[in-house]
């Protein structure tokens, strides 16, 4: 079965120019889920759109989204492909008791992150936010912010200092700000910030899928051809 899912990936290899080749595996390599992205119930989809744009232009993989009273929409002209990259989780509905968002950053705590809120009122600048285990940020509407539920359950309060009269950034640009910040920080720690060996393999087909066109008809035609 191993060496099937090789030859399945040399197959799809066949389908991309040299340089697109090696721009999957370069991407491999350079790709993270210590930092990761929680959007709150994120209603404008260009800013959800040019959120993936951040996170995919700075090597971060996954997006989790809270889906409260609005549903996620991605606008495939503003995010420039940018989603077929990523691994987005959606939270929509939530265990009796508890709220997506609480039911989000539960599944992320499990998972060994300590869960950061942006907010205006925050403890921590951007710069003193250590990168000592996996992050999640935290991010709200541009109107009304993180809930309450997130706020409480957050590990910190990160604030992104400001100097002029505007009290925050838009939403998207927050994102980007706080990515490339972690990301260059992160990339230069000796801490163990990559994708593992079978995290890179999983990825690798999804994208290759995701490059070919036709992917996943081609995919369905090789093992026909195996069976």
């Amino acid at each position: 079965m191993l060496d099937d899912k090789k030859n399945l990936l040399a197959y799809l290899y066949t389908f991309l120019t040299e340089d697109r080749q090696k721009k999957i595996k370069k991407n491999l390599l350079d790709r993270t889920r210590y930092i990761t992205v929680l959007l709150e119930d994120m209603h404008q989809s260009h800013n959800v759109a040019a959120v993936m744009r951040s996170c995919d232009g700075l090597g971060v993989q996954d997006i989790h989204c809270v889906e409260h009273e609005n549903t996620l929409e991605i606008k495939k002209n503003i995010a420039m492909g940018a989603s077929k990259w990523l691994t987005v989780h959606r939270y929509k509905s939530a265990e009796p008791g508890k709220s997506a968002t609480l039911s989000c950053i539960e599944k992320l705590k499990k998972s060994g992150y300590t869960i950061v809120a942006t907010s205006p009122h925050g403890k921590k600048t951007l710069s003193q936010l250590p990168l000592n285990s996996k992050i999640a940020l935290m991010f709200g509407t541009e109107d009304e912010g993180l809930s309450k539920d997130a706020l409480d359950a957050a590990d910190e309060l990160m604030t992104i200092p400001m100097y002029g009269f505007v009290e925050s950034f838009n939403v998207s640009v927050s994102v980007a700000l706080c990515l490339y910040d972690l990301t260059s920080r992160l990339r230069v720690l000796d801490v163990d910030w990559k994708l593992s060996a079978e995290e890179q393999a999983a990825l690798e087909l999804i994208w290759l899928k995701a490059a070919v066109d036709r992917g996943d008809i081609l995919e369905r035609e090789f093992y026909k051809k195996l069976a």
